[in-house]
C-alpha cells in the first residue's frame, strides 16, 4: 500500500469516528437530553472504542491480511454506522439522563463502529511499513493524519454539516462512504469479495437506518424540535425541544400562560408599577412570555436573547411570532449580547435558558449576575428559572449568587413535599429594592423571603466562572 494510499484510509477512518461521535449527542438528545453527563458519556465511551479498536487492530495485522483487513474495517465500519440510527431508535425510549443509560446508549450504538474504524490506522502502518528504518516516519506520518482526518471531521460537522441535513442524514451518508470504500480497497487491492452474510446484514442495517422515523419535526443547528397542538385547545401549541416540553404557546391568547412557572413570572409582572416594560428574555424557545408581557403591557420594548435562531425561525413560521413589534430578537449567546446592552436601561429581566433541565453554567455564575445588575434600573427585578429537587443544592448556590449582588431575594417552590421528591421548576426572583408583594396561588407555590431565604440557603457556595457545577448541583437521585 503506497504511502497516499495508507494515509488517505487512515484519514478518512478517523474523521467518520469524530463526525459519529458528534452526531452520537444530537441523535440521542431526543432520549436523554443535552447535558454534560451527555458529552461525558459519548466522549469516554468512543474513546474506549478507539483504544479497543487501536489494540485489536494492530494484532489482527500481525496475523493476516492488513489491506483485506481494512476494506473489512470500513465495510463494517459503514454497516454499524447505519445500524446505530435504527438501536438508538429501538433503545432510547426506555433509556434515562443518568449516566449509565447514557453510557449503555452510546456503547450499544457508537462503540463497536468507532473500534471498528480505529483498526485502520494500525493496519494501514503493517500495509505500509516496508523497512523497519522508516517505522518512525511512517507511524508518524500515519498519526498525523489521523489526527488530521478527526479534525477535518470535527470541524465539518459541527460548522457545516449538522446546520445543513439532518443526523440521521448526514450518518447515512457517512456508512455509504465508508461501505463503497471498503468495496473499492477490496476489488482494487485483494482478491476478497463480500460474502452474503455481509451484503444482507449491510442491506439489513441500511434498510434500517432508512425507514426508522425520526423523533424531530424540525433539527435546527442546536436542537430537536416538535410542536403538537393542545388537544383541548386548538389554538394551544407545546413545544418539545429535545425530549423535554419546553414551552406553551396559545396563539390567539397570549395571557393563556400553560406553564406553572411562566404563570409565576406573570405574577411578578402583574405586582410591577403599571405602563410599559423595558425587558430582557435569557432564552427564547416559543417566546410565550413575550408575548405576555407585550399583551398586558402595551408599549413595551422587550429583547429577546436567544442562541439558537433556528426555534425563532420555527416560532415565527408556526406559533405566530412577530418580531419587531415591541419584541426584537438578538441570535447568538446570551452572555456574549449581554455586553451590548445599555446600563440601567431595563426594569425586568428574565433568566430562563436551558440545555435539557440545566441552565447553561456560565449563565448562573456571580459574574454574569453582576452584568444583570449593571442592566437594570434601582427598582428593577431579575427572575430565573431553574429546575432543581431534593435538597435544592443548585436553587440553594443560585441564590448565594444573587445575594452578592441583590439586596432583596425571594424563591418561589411548589407546596408540600414534591420538591423533595423530585426535579420541579423553582422561580428566583431578586431586586435591589424591596419586591412587589406577588400575588401566588396555592397550586402555583409558596414565596419564602427574608430570613427564610437566609435558611433555605444554608451556606451554599456561590458560583463563579472558575467554580460552577451546575450539572452535578442539579443532580438529585
Amino acid at each position: 500500500m503506497t504511502s497516499l494510499y495508507a494515509k488517505t484510509v487512515v484519514f478518512v477512518a478517523s474523521a467518520a469516528v469524530l463526525v459519529l461521535e458528534i452526531l452520537a449527542g444530537r441523535l440521542m438528545a431526543p432520549y436523554v437530553g443535552v447535558s454534560l453527563e451527555t458529552f461525558t458519556g459519548i466522549i469516554g465511551t468512543v474513546l474506549a472504542g478507539i483504544a479497543l479498536g487501536s489494540a485489536v487492530g494492530g494484532r489482527l495485522a500481525d496475523k493476516g491480511n492488513p489491506v483485506a483487513l481494512i476494506a473489512g474495517a470500513y465495510g463494517f465500519g459503514g454497516i454499524l454506522a447505519w445500524a446505530s440510527i435504527p438501536i438508538i431508535a429501538a433503545l432510547g425510549p426506555g433509556m434515562s439522563a443518568q449516566p449509565a443509560s447514557i453510557v449503555a446508549l452510546t456503547a450499544t450504538a457508537f462503540f463497536a463502529p468507532a473500534a471498528a474504524l480505529s483498526a485502520v490506522t494500525p493496519m494501514a502502518a503493517k500495509a505500509h511499513l516496508t523497512d523497519l528504518d522508516e517505522t518512525g516516519a511512517v507511524i508518524g506520518d500515519l498519526s498525523a493524519s489521523s489526527t488530521a482526518g478527526a479534525l477535518c471531521g470535527t470541524f465539518l460537522t459541527g460548522f457545516v454539516l449538522v446546520a445543513a441535513l439532518p443526523t440521521s442524514t448526514i450518518i447515512l451518508i457517512v456508512g455509504s462512504v465508508l461501505v463503497v470504500g471498503g468495496l473499492l480497497i477490496a476489488l482494487r487491492l485483494t482478491t476478497i469479495r463480500p460474502s452474503l452474510g455481509a451484503v444482507v446484514l449491510g442491506a439489513a442495517a441500511l434498510a434500517g437506518g432508512l425507514v426508522t422515523p425520526s423523533r424531530c419535526e424540525e433539527e435546527t443547528a442546536y436542537n430537536c424540535v416538535r410542536i403538537e397542538t393542545d388537544a383541548d385547545n386548538s389554538s394551544g401549541r407545546s413545544v418539545y425541544i429535545n425530549y423535554l416540553r419546553n414551552s406553551y404557546v396559545d396563539i390567539d391568547d397570549p395571557t393563556n400562560l400553560g406553564f406553572r412557572y411562566t404563570r409565576l413570572f406573570g405574577a411578578v409582572v402583574d405586582a410591577m408599577p403599571p405602563g410599559p416594560l423595558r425587558a430582557v428574555h435569557i432564552g427564547g424557545a416559543g417566546v410565550a412570555f413575550p408575548r405576555y408581557v407585550a399583551e398586558t403591557r402595551p408599549g413595551s420594548n422587550q429583547v429577546v436573547l436567544e442562541i439558537d435562531g433556528g426555534i425563532i425561525a420555527l416560532a415565527e413560521r408556526d406559533l405566530g411570532l412577530v418580531v419587531g413589534q415591541g419584541i426584537d430578537v438578538v441570535i447568538g449567546d446570551a452572555r456574549l449580547a449581554l455586553g451590548d446592552l445599555e446600563t440601567d436601561a431595563y426594569d425586568f429581566i428574565v433568566g430562563d435558558a436551558f440545555s435539557g433541565i440545566t441552565v447553561p453554567w456560565h449563565l448562573t455564575t456571580s459574574e454574569v449576575v453582576a452584568e444583570f445588575d449593571r442592566l437594570l434600573v434601582d427598582n428593577g427585578i431579575y427572575v430565573m428559572n431553574l429546575i432543581d429537587g431534593g435538597e435544592s443544592r443548585f436553587a440553594r448556590a443560585q441564590l448565594a449568587t444573587l445575594e452578592e449582588h441583590f439586596d432583596y431575594l425571594s424563591v418561589v417552590i411548589p407546596i408540600g413535599d414534591t420538591v423533595t421528591r423530585s426535579v420541579v421548576n423553582q422561580v428566583l426572583i431578586a431586586s435591589d429594592t424591596p419586591i412587589p408583594r406577588v400575588d401566588i396561588s396555592f397550586d402555583d407555590g409558596q414565596l419564602f423571603t427574608g430570613s427564610a431565604i437566609s435558611e433555605f440557603i444554608d451556606g451554599a457556595n456561590v458560583l463563579t466562572d472558575d467554580f460552577a457545577p451546575v450539572d452535578q448541583l442539579t443532580k438529585n437521585e
